[in-house]
């Protein structure tokens, strides 16, 4: 695997540590790519996209006579190193497929930075899974990123999110969703608003990564662009997206602004200055500035660095 990758970290570190040598450094993945792994021409695109992550998929986007090729082209792409510093996935066949044990000892043997696996539903299966990883050999670096897809995968997801250290990432499978529910796709998501925020609770809460569902009209830029911004108010990481098209405003919706970043560096010069005074709280154009709101500027500033290492690898 290059050795340029940065690791692949789940989330923001807490704000005492962000500035700690023995932090985990934030890996962004505003932007993760779906790639069927059985189109070629489509994998060779991909080391040109500015995407932060990509998941080479051996499931819904590979038609059945087609998988056997589709997994050996995804493992020869991550043993490429010819990807840069794209964090690279592979989306393995679900759990009870008659593809899913051979997909997963080939993923876990070519090491990708994580391994995808579709519908996942309890702590249980997250433990096989992982001790399925453990015994095909998979290298350290090899995470599991669970999709949550299911009614029941939502009403347990703190109990999936936490159940392995292994486990780096809840991805949102909002389709199955909306399949599952019976719910109707409608501008703004309101019929899974709920479930995405309990995956987002769940997220939060075990520190791990959560991934925003794709949004599948590929013509609508406008619809697409509300709904990243939706996601980015609710706190997800990032957003799954079907096409290279989305990638870009995804990256600018999912990455602090100009403005955020500045008054981020405000807000903490205000406290800090306050703090050289003795007093415990600072104002900032007449807004009041507490540990809280340094925490969060401290967040903001972390991402805005990490995005722009990443930017420097291309």
């Amino acid at each position: 695997m290059p050795s340029s990758r940065l690791p692949a970290t789940a989330t923001v570190p807490d704000v005492a540590g962000v500035h700690d040598a023995g932090a985990p450094a934030y890996r962004p993945r505003r932007s993760v790519l779906y790639m069927p792994s059985s189109n070629e021409r489509a994998l060779a695109k991909a080391k040109t996209l500015p995407v932060d992550a990509l998941i080479l998929d051996l499931e819904d986007a590979v038609a059945p006579d087609a998988k056997d090729q589709a997994r050996e082209n995804a493992c020869a792409a991550v043993r490429s190193g010819e990807y840069g510093r794209r964090e690279l996935t592979i989306r393995v066949n679900g759990l009870g497929t008659q593809w899913h044990d051979a997909d997963l000892r080939a993923a876990c043997a070519a090491g990708p930075d994580g391994i995808v696996v579709p519908k996942v539903g309890s702590a249980d299966e997250v433990r096989a899974l992982v001790a399925a990883m453990d015994a095909a050999g998979a290298p350290a670096h090899t995470r599991l990123w669970a999709m949550v897809e299911t009614p029941v995968a939502v009403l347990h997801a703190e109990e999936i999110a936490r159940a392995s250290d292994r486990l780096a990432c809840l991805v949102l499978g909002t389709n199955d969703l909306y399949k599952e529910l019976g719910a109707s796709f409608v501008p703004g998501r309101s019929a899974v608003s709920t479930s995405l925020q309990l995956v987002l609770l769940a997220g939060r809460a075990a520190g791990v990564a959560v991934l925003d569902g794709v949004f599948n009209d590929v013509s609508d830029a406008d619809g697409f662009l509300a709904e990243a911004r939706q996601g980015r108010e609710l706190g997800f990481d990032g957003k799954t997206l079907i096409h290279p098209g989305q990638v870009d405003p995804c990256n600018e919706t999912f990455a602090p602004s100009p403005a955020a970043v500045d008054d981020a560096r405000a807000v903490i010069a205000a406290f800090e200055s306050a703090q050289a005074k003795g007093q415990g709280v600072a104002t900032l154009s007449g807004r009041l500035i507490e540990n809280l709101h340094v925490d969060t500027a401290r967040r903001v500033l972390a991402i805005d660095e990490a995005i722009a290492a990443l930017a420097g690898q291309d």
